[in-house]
């Protein structure tokens, strides 16, 4: 319960660093919406979603589910104020997941400088996903025991789960589907008619159900496949 606990708040922490990714660009590029709205804070509270970040993690949480997802409140930004009419919007989407890529980079080196031999890695990383039946699901009473007194192996496991969380936030919200991020990536190269579409998405609750429903049925399945990737690649642990 304790792991899961730690897991839903790293969780939450990165959702807001990401959303203040957002803000910050926009307010570089011309935008104060976000500041003025109070949102360019690391305060996690600011950007908590009453049903995406408090009732469905706990219901995940009491419910041992195998299946977990949220969200937090977007940070607000006025497209017209931004200095780049063309690429303004790209630049803001694409600061949430850079930050959630730099987060993973940065504690991945955590995980592949800890000075601890590389079986004791992969014994932690291996205990972690044995015990997983879902990411906040599982019976982690191995992976606690092999913590156990070893201030190391604590610093390991907490910068892996940061890393890992900070990775499947990029690729999700990278998905090329509104309200994703990289759907407003996506945007500037789109015809017209398709523009139109993403904008309809965009402002309708339809949009997320899609996602949910494709969440759902594996069907992005290619691209959570790119985490194990990039997660080895940084953290030296194949």
């Amino acid at each position: 319960m304790m792991l899961a606990i730690v897991i839903i708040a790293v969780l939450i922490m990165s959702a807001a660093f990401h959303e203040v990714a957002h803000g910050l660009s926009a307010y570089w590029q011309g935008d104060t919406t976000a500041k003025d709205a109070g949102r360019l804070t690391l305060n996690p509270i600011k950007h908590l979603d009453p049903i995406g970040s408090v009732v469905l993690p706990l219901i995940f949480l009491l419910s041992k589910s195998n299946f977990f997802f949220a969200w937090a409140k977007p940070v607000p930004y006025n497209p017209f104020r931004l200095r780049d009419a063309k690429y303004g919007g790209l630049k803001v989407a694409l600061a949430g997941p850079a930050s959630n890529f730099l987060l993973a980079l940065v504690f991945g080196f955590v995980c592949r400088f800890m000075p601890m031999s590389l079986v004791a890695k992969y014994g932690l990383v291996n205990a972690f996903f044995s015990g997983s039946g879902g990411l906040i699901g599982g019976d982690y009473s191995q992976l606690m025991a092999l913590m156990s007194g070893s201030m190391s192996a604590s610093i390991f496991v907490l910068s892996f789960i940061i890393c890992l969380i900070n990775l499947s936030l990029m690729i999700f919200n990278l998905i090329p589907l509104p309200p994703l991020d990289g759907s407003k990536v996506l945007f500037p190269f789109l015809p017209r008619k398709l523009q139109e579409l993403y904008l309809r998405l965009e402002f309708s609750p339809f949009g997320f159900i899609i996602v949910l429903g494709l969440l759902y049925a594996g069907l992005f399945d290619i691209f959570f496949s790119l985490i194990p990737v990039l997660f080895s690649a940084i953290t030296g642990i194949r």
